[in-house]
């Protein structure tokens, strides 16, 4: 998966050629963008977490397969 990351320069030509109502328009929006995206990672985490348990149980799962297995 190739991660990209936002940085000011791509909302530079916006933000500097606006009017300042319309830049904290531009800011509120993306602020409501990152709450929404934070919000369904936090929900797909604790899905997860529900399904597979926490990182002890996973790993204590992990070292009673191994056991079985031989090794």
């Amino acid at each position: 998966m190739s991660m990209t990351y936002e940085t000011y320069e791509i909302y530079k030509p916006f933000i500097e050629t606006r009017l300042p109502e319309v830049v904290a328009n531009i800011i509120i929006c993306l602020i409501h963008q990152t709450n929404y995206l934070l919000d369904k990672q936090f929900k797909s985490l604790e899905q997860a977490f529900l399904k597979e348990g926490g990182l002890r149980e996973r790993m204590t799962r992990a070292r009673l397969e191994a056991r079985k297995r031989g090794g």
